[in-house]
């Protein structure tokens, strides 16, 4: 009868000797130093996060009615008595699907050809590098070159031009074609990520069915990692959403939308206005337009539009690692 296979067994004192290891008490002092610091670092964070929320939530329902989110906003020496902010929250809205439409699909084609083909290796290279870049620019910048690129003739069709002919570089299209720039980065490096993420024999086994690169890439690897793509959607959304430099260089920062003339969707395209962003920064007390209750009111809206995307992102990040 065959015997029971031997089990090693580590002696007592080596179970003794790991189990003390684990109190925080028995770790050197500079480990002790360094857990408490990042305890002290992530509550404080907590601290201030919580700070922030609590203080615009309660300006915000004391401040914000109805009426402000179906008025627009009209010229007046003081804001506090003149509309709401309609057309800001609609020039948000505007202004995110104008640059996400663009950051969105030429995101997941680099982030794709940078982890599935990355040839040639120079232009691979290079290529991460000014993603890289971009992803570090100011926003100032990346406005102050787009009013230097479309305020050129040849894209005049882009923005408004004045009675002489000069091209002013400013519309929700020029704005929106910058803001893709700061949102390009996060779809990049998600997809990247993500398809970097995916185990060898999953291509493996789309190229032993005969399957090309291509049709393994569009079938199989794209819709496996459609979670990450999509909470790089979403942080590319949140960033649009809360700049400023580029919407008052862009888009003129104003109180209400502003078309260019024409047919009406492409004179709205054509035209001026503002976020919310820019309607906060004007009402503010760092602003002119006299209506602290008002930036309140719409920075709390803005805030629950930056924590829902947070929740959304929270929800897709789920469960989207693949086990190998």
């Amino acid at each position: 009868m065959a015997s029971a296979p031997h089990t090693l067994t580590p002696p007592a004192g080596a179970i003794r000797a790991s189990r003390k290891r684990d109190s925080v008490r028995s770790w050197p002092l500079l480990d002790r130093v360094a857990f408490g610091l990042c305890w002290t670092v992530g509550i404080g964070l907590c601290a201030v996060t919580a700070a922030i929320v609590l203080f615009m939530l309660v300006k915000g329902v004391a401040y914000l009615r109805p009426q402000l989110l179906l008025e627009s906003p009209s010229a007046s020496p003081s804001q506090a008595t003149s509309g709401g902010f309609l057309d800001p929250i609609e020039g948000t809205l505007l202004l995110t699907a104008i640059g996400i439409a663009i950051a969105a699909p030429v995101g997941v084609v680099v982030g794709t050809w940078m982890s599935e083909y990355q040839r040639p290796a120079g232009l691979a290279r290079a290529v991460e590098s000014s993603v890289e870049m971009i992803s570090g620019a100011p926003s100032v910048l990346l406005a102050l070159f787009g009013l230097v690129l479309f305020a050129r003739p040849a894209l005049a069709f882009l923005s408004q031009t004045s009675a002489g002919g000069s091209v002013f570089g400013k519309s929700f299209l020029t704005a929106g074609a910058m803001m893709s720039l700061i949102a390009l980065p996060l779809v990049v490096i998600s997809t990247r990520e993500a398809l970097m993420g995916v185990p060898a024999h999953v291509r493996e086994a789309s190229y032993a069915l005969g399957k090309t690169r291509a049709t393994t890439i569009r079938r199989v690897l794209l819709p496996s990692i459609k979670p990450s793509i999509a909470s790089g959607v979403t942080l590319g959304i949140g960033r649009i959403i809360g700049d400023t430099a580029i919407v008052v260089i862009l888009l003129g920062a104003g109180l209400r939308i502003e078309g260019a003339g024409g047919l009406p969707g492409l004179s709205t395209l054509r035209g001026t206005g503002g976020t919310l962003t820019s309607y906060v920064r004007y009402n503010s007390p760092a602003g002119e337009g006299n209506a602290h209750e008002k930036a309140y009111a719409a920075a709390f809206v803005l805030l629950i539009m930056v924590l829902v995307l947070n929740v959304i992102v929270m929800r897709l990040s789920r469960g989207r690692a693949w086990t190998r």
